[in-house]
């Protein structure tokens, strides 16, 4: 891989669409995520009405329900190696039956639900039962995201993101529209590739970039199924074309740019050979998750990765202007959401950790996981689109390659913790 990376030497660029291009605000949806499920579960599968209320590596911190492990008791659970379940640093965590990976804001207030569950059955049965309630949790998911969902106003996510898109939505600010429109015009194919099905997906653009915004892109792909679109073969998984939202017949392949459903990336690799008449374009892709997005792109299809880490975003809170880029200054358009917090009281930070001691040894300092994959899988990370939709195309950022390092990938500015990080281990 190369030390640097520039968007002019791409010849095509993709964009997942949730949390990427179209940003939440995070504070409603994320309460509306979590009453959508909880109201399924109390309604339809009788669990307690206490839950409407809100409220690979080794493992650092867990819980039983909301209560935390004492560091004896993860010791005793989980040892003091690399937790089994998780692949090893070279590999990526998957979804399994024996563990969920949340690793996004849909995804997060699901973990919250998860624990209030088994706090309500921890006090119900005395920890005698097991704790049989994932497969409620599924079809929680199929109830409201099944691909009619949106078009039969079924559950509760759906009919409120429609009712009131302005309480859940950030429109794209016009530097991030001014942007989309400089790439097109500069030839580059633009792609948006998100697993929202084609309805949903017409709403969100049409709120956050205007009833014109299919003209900003050459291919359309929803209903993709990430990660399998990166992963699976072309006979697993073909192309379908859409008709009033409604998928129609398999493809055999790709023959030209629109707008399609399901698909996989071997055969979309094959029209953009076709489209862009080079052998192997080059391919760069937007994402928000690790396990849907950035991986998966990296490592089966070995595009160049940009991650969207909402953490970044205000890290440097009370330190001087001049601690952000000049070219960067004042570029930020519309409303500011308030920033995710780095520093969890009760998980801890998000990119470094420490390891405690047991029994007269040290606590050490670690990178966390996910920091880890960051750097491994990641061209580069920024905490939006619009951190960089001011600066010209053949801006040339240093790429997570760059000698191996683990901050050189970050723009505009590292995390501060891995900034002092001159006593970190890595295991």
């Amino acid at each position: 891989m190369a030390q640097h990376f520039s968007l002019a030497a791409c010849d095509v660029v993709g964009f997942d669409l949730d949390h990427t291009l179209c940003r939440y605000n995070l504070p409603e949806s994320a309460r509306l995520i979590y009453n959508r499920f909880a109201q399924f579960l109390v309604k339809e599968k009788g669990y307690d009405k206490e839950l409407l209320t809100i409220m690979n590596g080794t493992v650092l911190r867990a819980t039983h329900g909301t209560k935390m492990l004492a560091p004896e008791v993860l010791a005793e659970e989980y040892g003091r190696k690399g937790w089994k379940r998780f692949m090893p640093d070279s590999g990526m965590a998957c979804r399994s039956g024996k563990y969920y990976f949340y690793d996004n804001c849909f995804d997060l207030p699901g973990a919250l639900l998860c624990a209030r569950v088994v706090d309500s059955l921890t006090k119900q049965n005395n920890g005698q039962k097991p704790f049989d309630f994932w497969k409620d949790i599924v079809a929680g998911l199929q109830h409201n995201y099944k691909m009619s969902a949106f078009k039969e106003n079924c559950g509760v996510y759906f009919p409120e993101i429609k009712r009131d898109p302005g309480r859940y939505l950030h429109t794209c600010p016009e530097s991030v529209k001014k942007w989309l429109r400089q790439l097109k015009n500069a030839g580059k194919i633009l792609m948006l590739i998100t697993s929202s099905h084609s309805d949903y997906c017409r709403l969100l653009c049409e709120y956050i970039l205007g009833n014109d915004f299919e003209y900003l892109f050459d291919i359309v792909i929803t209903n993709a199924l990430k990660p399998g679109f990166f992963s699976h073969l072309p006979s697993q998984r073909p192309f379908r074309t859409l008709e009033n939202d409604e998928e129609q017949e398999a493809l055999p392949s790709l023959d030209k740019p629109g707008w399609y459903s399901q698909g996989n990336a071997v055969h979309l690799y094959e029209l953009l050979k076709k489209t862009t008449g080079k052998p192997e374009p080059k391919v760069v892709y937007f994402g928000d998750s690790m396990h849907s997005d950035i991986f998966p792109a990296c490592h089966y299809s070995n595009w160049e990765t940009v991650l969207i880490l909402e953490e970044l975003r205000g890290d440097r809170d009370g330190k001087p202007e001049d601690s952000e880029p000049l070219e960067k200054k004042g570029k930020y358009e519309g409303p500011k959401a308030k920033p995710l917090n780095r520093l969890s009281k009760k998980w801890g930070p998000f990119f470094i950790d420490s390891v405690s001691g047991l029994e007269n040894t040290e606590d050490s300092l670690v990178y966390t996981w996910s920091c880890k994959r960051i750097s491994a899988y990641s061209t580069i990370a920024i905490p939006s689109i619009e951190a960089i939709a001011e600066l010209p195309l053949d801006y040339k950022f240093t790429s997570f390659s760059s000698n191996n390092s683990k901050t050189a990938g970050y723009y505009p500015n590292p995390p501060l913790v891995l900034s002092n990080d001159g006593k970190l281990t890595t295991k």
